[in-house]
């Protein structure tokens, strides 16, 4: 079982600066999780760490900053790194975003030893290929091992379109080999719905990845992890040099990215197949020291986690731009007589009319915020929380 975050902030200060219980042979892996806003990362990372320690909403830019969440598997010590979705700085402006916002995932990409790019194949304006900062991103750092995770696959209704999906946006090659597509076709019929990721339960046998190599096991253990064949090597991409650099004129007409090493199906909300990639991310980890202690959930203080959780709350809840203008105060947070967290935050809102909305016919918005946020915020604590809400007008 993921641990609690500690309720106080002194103590999970102390459990952060705590020098790490290192096992004997430990093994760690930095996971950077980039895409386009609202694909499912900030989901995704909750659904691996076991604990939701991060914000989400499908409002875009529910997560402001890179947060780390940490995953403490036996001797294996994963680190993922919750980025802001990839955006521009028009886009920036538009939401009122801060600098560190447009910088952040840049940041995180610099400290990765793993790159998951999450794609969110119900939304078919996008799918097809990979966004403009998405290309930028992977181009700017060509050596660092890429993997592709297609999102919300239950959604699809139509499973044959992540076959077209996936050789669009790998350009029809992964891991240096190029996608096995036919045979994954005669198969679609009969795989189920539910479970997209055996697309090719019998490959050809030169596509098979040699039973010695990590691949090759990870493939065993996780159930054909990607469920898409390869074939023969293609070009340069086979020859082990790794993808070149590409300038911004190359990426002018690209819509793929054929340096993935893997792709992997999920549907992040509902857990499905998150084991799966979890297996393969703790396999991929390499020799090297623990950066956190094994009590540690995520580098977020408990008091942003509260934040961030009462903003996805308003996100939720109000229309348009208005919980981009609420400034929160916590004015109370103390330990109550029975051991339990009492919480007291003022809403400060710029207008008398987003006041109105915020506390709702009969008060049913702000309760309704109230309650939900502090159901979540006994999850990521493990302890009674009592959760008052002010609004007020700045």
């Amino acid at each position: 079982h993921p641990p609690p975050v500690a309720t106080d902030k002194e103590e999970q200060k102390r459990l952060l600066e705590n020098r790490p219980d290192q096992p004997q042979q430990p093994r760690v892996l930095r996971v950077a999780i980039i895409g386009a806003p609202n694909a499912g990362k900030s989901t995704l990372s909750n659904q691996l760490l076991g604990r939701k320690v991060f914000p989400v909403s499908r409002k875009v830019h529910t997560t402001r900053c890179q947060a780390r969440g940490v995953i403490t598997h036996q001797d294996t010590q994963l680190i993922i790194l919750d980025t802001p979705g990839l955006t521009n700085p028009l886009k920036a402006k538009r939401h009122n975003l801060d600098e560190a916002m447009l910088t952040d995932p840049w940041d995180s990409m610099k400290h990765a030893d793993l790159v998951l790019v999450l794609v969110d194949v119900s939304d078919h304006w996008t799918r097809n290929s990979l966004s403009k900062e998405v290309l930028k991103c992977l181009s700017q750092f060509p050596h660092i091992p890429s993997v592709l995770v297609l999102n919300k696959v239950d959604i699809l209704k139509k499973k044959f379109l992540l076959l077209e999906i996936a050789t669009d946006l790998t350009e029809g090659i992964v891991n240096g080999k190029k996608l096995e597509v036919k045979s994954a076709l005669k198969q679609d019929s009969s795989s189920s719905a539910k479970s997209p990721l055996h697309i090719t339960q019998d490959s050809p046998p030169e596509s098979k990845v040699p039973p010695g190599s990590p691949l090759g096991q990870e493939r065993n253990q996780a159930q054909e992890g990607s469920g898409l064949d390869r074939s023969s090597d293609v070009g340069d991409a086979g020859t082990g040099e790794g993808p070149k650099h590409h300038g911004p004129k190359d990426l002018q007409d690209r819509k793929g990215w054929p340096h993935f090493q893997e792709i992997f199906m999920l549907a992040a909300l509902h857990g499905e197949e998150v084991d799966t990639l979890k297996r393969y991310l703790l396999m991929q980890a390499k020799p090297g020291p623990w950066e956190f202690h094994s009590d540690v959930l995520t580098s977020q203080s408990p008091q942003e986690i509260c934040d961030n959780i009462i903003r996805e709350k308003l996100l939720e809840y109000l229309p348009l731009e208005v919980p981009y203008g609420v400034t929160q105060v916590t004015d109370i947070w103390e330990e109550g007589e029975c051991g339990e967290l009492l919480i007291v935050q003022s809403l400060l809102v710029p207008r008398e009319s987003h006041k109105r909305m915020l506390i709702g016919k009969g008060g049913k918005v702000i309760s309704r915020i109230a309650q939900e946020a502090g159901q979540d915020l006994m999850n990521a604590f493990l302890c009674e929380v009592r959760l008052k809400l002010k609004v007020l007008v700045k």
